[in-house]
């Protein structure tokens, strides 16, 4: 079938030729899927779209008018697809939901011992031939209390991680993860409950009208142990401007990212010469307390090499006339 592939990037194409072996016809685009870029999509049978393309209602409607039946999503996360409407309006819908979890949860850790270790500024430091320690000193992990809200794929992984780190570990999920629980002695806690006593917080939720805004004033005044937060789940999960402000009075000690509430069309693109009108990503990344990377905790050879072979697996299901075992319409 014809493939259109938005928002590509250089890295991405040669894995994702390779996966598809000549079997579609494949075409390539850096633009994100917007309702501006949907007729892009024109004549195409099918297209792959990333976390950062919009398939929001006007541009479902607007790619079933164009032909397409498809969507494959290189991503786990499919919050920006309405779900509904793309059933409604007859397309097939598949994701990428086991690409690397030890991804994440690797990169997750990574972030939490640079901000912690200040990694960056003993950098910074020796490259100017500064080796004073004074504005270096960190704090052990082992016996930490660290809350990990959502016990998924990812969370799991993270908790196993923790657990090397000698870290007493707090959860919070819908439901319980027995094997967590058993193994690395998870106790399952509410939110008010890990609030009062996790020292750090690991962010691993999926984005939905649960989460969303989930770490708003409320919820962070009630913070007792002023607590690194870690999130490398989806930016909109916390309100941006109330992390702020929590830094700023001390309910938390740091938070450290790896998405941004905003960050479509920014994160994934140079814009080094034409700087974002953003005040509220300005502050937080430029805030002492924080540390922010552009949404690369999936970048692995292997995790990439597995989005691109479940995106084919979808494709190819399709061609053949088959369920994807990825099918989420």
């Amino acid at each position: 079938m014809k493939v259109l592939i938005y928002s590509t990037k250089p890295f991405e194409i040669p894995l994702l030729e390779l996966a598809n072996n000549g079997v579609h016809d494949l075409h390539f685009t850096e633009k994100r899927l917007t309702s501006d870029t949907a007729m892009l999509a024109l004549n195409y049978n099918a297209i792959s779209i990333f976390s950062a393309d919009d398939a929001s209602n006007i541009v479902l409607e607007k790619l079933r008018d164009f032909g397409v039946k498809y969507i494959t999503l290189r991503s786990a996360g499919h919050d920006n697809i309405n779900l509904k409407t793309a059933g409604s309006l007859g397309f097939k819908v598949a994701n990428s939901p086991n690409y690397s979890p030890n991804a994440i949860a690797e990169h997750a850790i990574a972030l939490l011992l640079s901000f912690n270790r200040k990694i960056a500024l003993a950098q910074n430091q020796t490259l100017n031939n500064n080796f004073l320690l004074d504005n270096l000193i960190g704090f052990d992990l082992i016996r930490k209390t660290v809350g990990v809200m959502g016990t998924g794929k990812i969370g799991s992984v993270l908790v196993k991680i923790l657990h090397g780190f000698g870290c007493t570990i707090l959860a919070n999920d819908i439901s319980s993860n027995e094997q967590l629980v058993r193994g690395y002695g998870v106790v399952y806690s509410s939110k008010e409950q890990l609030s009062k006593e996790a020292e750090i917080i690991f962010i691993c939720l999926p984005l939905n009208q649960i989460t969303h805004h989930m770490f708003d004033e409320e919820y962070l005044s009630k913070f007792r142990k002023k607590p690194i937060i870690v999130n490398v789940a989806r930016g909109a999960i916390v309100k941006t401007n109330e992390i702020l402000k929590a830094l700023d009075t001390g309910i938390i000690s740091g938070y450290i990212t790896d998405v941004y509430e905003r960050e479509h069309g920014v994160f994934f693109y140079n814009r080094s010469s034409d700087i974002p009108n953003d005040p509220t990503l300005h502050h937080l990344i430029r805030h002492p307390k924080t540390l922010v990377t552009p949404h690369q905790a999936f970048a692995t050879n292997e995790a990439l090499q597995n989005i691109a072979s479940a995106t084919f697996d979808n494709l190819n299901a399709w061609e053949n006339d088959k369920h994807s075992v990825n099918k989420l319409v």
